[in-house]
């Protein structure tokens, strides 16, 4: 497993951009494809984006495609989401994970390591 810690989380008006990073503990992180997903209140955990082990590929959920941005340090075995154009359906609990195992991305079933979570709340 991976030991995974969100931050960069907060407050952020309609229109306006974020940044989120997840910072791994163990070199395990070189191995893993790593994930962002959301969960907003009173639904379901959903994909949001997702990077495979080298970088070479990434994957966005509709909803994000052409706003959000992934991407990894492998140095710093830190994996970020930068959010742009954020609009109020993008509040949540944004969750990094990392996927070890399997060559499947965009759903959380794959994934095995989950950090606690950062609260990203877009007012109107």
């Amino acid at each position: 497993q991976v030991q995974l810690v969100e931050s960069g989380g907060g407050l952020v008006q309609a229109g306006g951009s974020l940044g989120l990073s997840c910072a791994a503990s163990q070199p395990t992180f070189y191995n893993a494809a790593m994930g962002w997903f959301r969960q907003a209140p009173g639904k379901e955990r959903e994909f949001v984006a997702s990077i495979t082990r080298t970088g070479g590929r990434t994957y966005y959920s509709d909803s994000v495609k052409g706003r959000f941005t992934i991407s990894r340090d492998n140095a710093k075995k830190t994996v970020y989401l930068q959010m742009n154009s954020l609009k109020p359906e993008d509040t949540a609990v944004y969750y990094c994970a990392a996927n070890i195992f399997r060559n499947v991305y965009n759903v959380s079933w794959a994934y095995d390591s989950w950090g606690q979570g950062t609260q990203v709340t877009v007012s109107s």
